[in-house]
């Protein structure tokens, strides 16, 4: 697994920020793991929200999938969400 391509994704997940804090995702400690499959250009991150409730959870979800599908050598994101209370129903409708 390459870490300069992990290292470039989460450079580009700083560029998401939490819209009610105003700072980044990975500031603020949100960004879990970060798996990358060079072969296949797919990556797969774990976002855990602050509050179970968190209503911009889904936002960010989708940014961070944006985000990371623009890092040179990644074709596709999968963004799950943990620690939510819909984070299934959250993580099934960014990844579509």
């Amino acid at each position: 697994m390459s870490e300069e391509l992990i290292e470039k994704i989460r450079e580009a997940l700083s560029q998401v920020a939490d819209p009610h804090m105003g700072i980044s995702i990975v500031e603020m400690g949100l960004v879990g793991d970060i798996q990358v499959n060079e072969n296949d250009k797919t990556v797969k991150i774990i976002i855990k929200p602050t509050n179970p409730g968190c209503m911009s959870a889904a936002n960010m979800a989708m940014q961070a999938r944006v985000a990371a599908e623009k890092v040179e050598g990644i074709e596709k994101a999968e963004v799950q969400v943990e620690g939510h209370m819909m984070a299934d129903a959250i993580s099934e409708m960014v990844n579509k």
